[in-house]
């Protein structure tokens, strides 16, 4: 029992290093709730968290931290801008969704 605790307890621990945890609907609902409660606003991590669901106050705010030094990166130049490839050459079922049966 003692080892299959364990195991759990390693895979929360490394959901919570690890930003690509987050599913598209939690960075969402992320966003959301960032605009929703901004700086000033008291127990705004917990706020958002319980916006966001399955995340802890903790992980919102270091989730949060990852944004803001990612966005440090890119003013500074650090990252360069992606060039985007051209959908045009994409069938409809690879194009996404608010580009299909659009040509």
């Amino acid at each position: 029992m003692a080892s299959s605790s364990h195991n759990s307890n390693s895979n929360s621990n490394s959901n919570k290093e690890n930003p690509s945890s987050w599913t598209r609907m939690q960075n969402k609902q992320f966003e959301s709730a960032l605009a929703l409660y901004d700086q000033d606003t008291p127990d705004r991590w917990q706020n958002i968290a319980r916006i966001v669901g399955d995340k802890s106050a903790e992980e919102v705010k270091r989730h949060y931290e990852i944004l803001v030094e990612d966005l440090r990166h890119i003013e500074s130049g650090r990252v360069p801008i992606p060039s985007y490839k051209s959908t045009d050459h994409l069938n409809n079922e690879e194009r996404p969704l608010k580009y299909r049966n659009q040509r």
